[in-house]
C-alpha cells in the first residue's frame, strides 16, 4: 500500500476549494518547523476568480441587506466557536504568543459583527434643493453603490483580523472580494474560505488566493478589480499605486510612532508598563507598536529605570507556552534586520539600557537611549521588539521630535491636561492621537489610517465601507415638499 501523503490545505478559487500547480511550505517562526503546506494557484485559477467577481458584481450588489448581513454574522458567530482552533493556526504560522492570538480571534469576530450590523444600516440620504430658486420642486436622493470588486492584499501580522476589515466592509456593501494573503501566513485566510463557504453567499463573491508575492501584479494591474485595499510596507504600497494608477486605493503602510510623557503625567509606573508591553507585543510587529518613547526632562530620571524594569519582566520564549508574551519575529531574516539596526544604533554613539542580542529568529526586549535623529531605529519602521527613548524639554520640543518623521499613523500622549490634549490633536502630524495611553490602541470600529507615509485612506469598518463605495445621486422632480 502506497504511504498516504496529505494534500496541501486548498485555496478558494470563486468560492470553491481548489487544488494549485505549486505547493508552499509555512514555517512555524520560533523553530522553523513546517506548520502545513497550501496550494497556491496558477494563472488560470487566478484569472477564473478574477472573472467570477467580475461577473456576480451586480448581482451582488442588489443582494438585498438583511441577507449580507446574516452571512456576516454567521461568520462571526463560526469564528468565535472556533476561536480555540483558529487562534492556534495564528500563532503556528505568525509566531505571535497565543495570549495575543486569541485576542486577535476575539477582534476578529467583533469586526464582522461591526459589518453586519453596518450592512443593514449603511444608506444614503435625501437632500432638499430647494435651497436655491433653481431648485424648487427637486429633491436628491444620495446613495452608496460598490466601486467594484476589492483586491484585499494583507500582512502577515494579524493575519486573520487584518484581513477580515477588508473581507467583512467589502461583503457589508455588496463587493465581491479576492483576497491575497501574506505568503508566510496563509492559514488564517484559507480558515477564513472555509468559513465564508458556509454561509451560502452567490459564487464568485470571495476567493483567497495565496499567491506569491512577486506573482501579484496580474491582480493588481487587472482593470477588473478597481479597488485595492492595502496593508504592508510603505515600499511596496506605494509600488501598488504607480503600478495602478487609475484604481481607487487604500492603504494602511509602516509608522515608527511615538508616546510622548509629558510634564503633568504622574503614574510613571502605570505608563512604563503599557509601553513596555506595547513597544514588544506581537515581537513589536505592529505599524502601532510604541517605538519612539519621548519622556519630559522632568520625569526622565525616574520614569526611564521603570521602563527598563517593565521591559525586563516580559517573559519571552515559545508562543504556544500561555505565560509567553514575545514571541518571534516572523523569520530569521528580520530577526537579523532588526540586530543589524540595533548594531548601527550603538555604532554611532546609541547606549543599550537593555537587550540588544538575537538567538534565531527571536531578538530580546531592546531599550536603547542616546540614539542620533538620523539612526534608523529613529527614522524608519524597525518592525521589532525595541523601544528608543528621548527626552524633551517640554510640550512643544516633544510634540516637534514626535512629527520628526515621515510617518503618520498614531500618537499616544499621557497627559491629564485638557488642553495639551486639544494641542496634541492639533499638532502632531498623525491619523490618531491616544490621549491617556500608547498609540497602540485600536478599536475595531474607529476610522484608522494615516497621514505622509503612512497611507492614504481609512479602515474601521464603516470607514472602509465608505471607501469601497461612491455616492450617487438621483434628482426627482416635481415634488412638493
Amino acid at each position: 500500500m502506497d504511504a498516504f501523503t496529505p494534500q496541501p490545505r486548498p485555496c478558494w478559487v470563486a468560492g470553491r476549494p481548489e487544488q494549485g500547480e505549486q505547493a508552499l511550505e509555512v514555517l512555524h517562526p520560533f523553530d522553523g518547523t513546517e506548520v502545513a503546506s497550501v496550494a497556491v494557484p496558477g494563472r488560470d485559477q487566478v484569472e477564473r476568480a478574477i472573472a467570477a467577481a467580475a461577473a456576480v458584481a451586480k448581482e451582488f450588489r442588489r443582494t438585498p441587506a438583511h441577507v449580507r448581513a446574516e452571512a456576516l454574522l454567521q461568520v462571526s458567530r463560526t469564528l468565535a466557536e472556533r476561536a480555540e482552533e483558529i487562534a492556534e493556526t495564528i500563532t503556528a504560522e505568525n509566531g505571535k504568543p497565543l495570549k495575543w492570538a486569541e485576542i486577535e480571534v476575539s477582534r476578529a469576530v467583533n469586526t464582522f459583527r461591526f459589518a453586519a450590523e453596518e450592512a443593514r444600516r449603511f444608506t444614503g440620504g435625501l437632500q432638499r434643493l430647494d435651497t436655491e430658486a433653481g431648485g424648487v420642486g427637486r429633491m436628491a436622493i444620495v446613495r452608496h453603490a460598490p466601486r467594484g470588486p476589492v483586491l484585499a492584499v494583507a500582512p502577515f501580522n494579524f493575519p486573520l483580523n487584518l484581513v477580515a476589515h477588508k473581507v467583512a466592509p467589502a461583503l457589508a456593501v455588496g463587493a465581491p472580494v479576492i483576497v491575497k494573503p501574506a505568503s508566510a501566513t496563509p492559514l488564517s485566510a484559507l480558515l477564513l474560505g472555509e468559513i465564508l463557504a458556509e454561509t451560502g453567499l452567490p459564487e464568485g463573491v470571495f476567493s483567497i488566493l495565496p499567491v506569491r508575492g512577486k506573482d501579484m501584479d496580474a491582480l493588481v494591474r487587472d482593470e477588473r478589480l478597481p479597488v485595492i485595499s492595502f496593508t504592508g510596507s510603505t515600499k511596496v504600497g506605494w509600488s501598488l499605486m504607480e503600478a495602478a494608477p487609475r484604481k481607487h486605493v487604500v492603504m494602511e503602510l509602516g509608522s515608527n510612532a511615538a508616546a510622548i510623557i509629558c510634564p503633568d503625567w504622574t503614574d510613571l509606573d502605570h505608563a512604563a508598563q503599557r509601553i513596555a508591553t506595547f513597544g514588544n507585543y506581537q515581537a513589536g510587529q505592529s505599524c502601532i507598536a510604541v517605538q519612539r518613547v519621548i519622556v519630559d526632562r522632568s520625569k526622565a530620571d525616574e520614569f526611564v529605570p521603570k521602563l527598563v524594569e517593565a521591559v525586563a519582566a516580559l517573559k519571552t520564549g515559545d508562543p504556544h507556552d500561555p505565560e509567553v508574551e514575545v514571541g518571534p519575529l516572523i523569520d530569521e531574516d528580520n530577526a537579523r534586520r532588526v540586530e543589524e539596526w540595533i548594531n548601527m544604533a550603538t555604532d554611532v554613539g546609541a547606549r543599550v539600557l537593555l537587550g540588544g542580542k538575537r538567538t534565531g529568529s527571536t531578538v530580546e526586549p531592546t531599550v536603547l537611549t542616546d540614539v542620533p535623529k538620523t539612526a534608523k531605529v529613529w527614522t524608519e519602521e524597525i518592525f521589532g521588539p525595541v523601544l528608543v527613548v528621548s527626552v524633551a524639554d517640554g510640550v512643544d520640543d516633544a510634540f516637534e521630535q514626535a512629527n520628526d518623521s515621515k510617518y503618520g499613523l498614531q500618537a499616544g500622549v499621557f497627559t491629564r491636561d485638557v488642553q495639551v490634549a486639544f494641542e496634541a490633536a492639533a499638532e502632531l502630524e498623525v491619523g490618531g492621537v491616544i490621549v491617556g495611553d500608547v498609540p497602540s490602541y485600536r478599536a475595531d470600529q474607529m476610522p484608522y489610517g494615516g497621514v505622509k507615509g503612512s497611507g492614504t485612506g481609512r479602515e474601521g469598518v464603516r470607514s472602509a465601507m465608505e471607501d469601497f463605495t461612491e455616492e450617487r445621486v438621483t434628482v426627482l422632480t416635481g415634488i412638493q415638499l
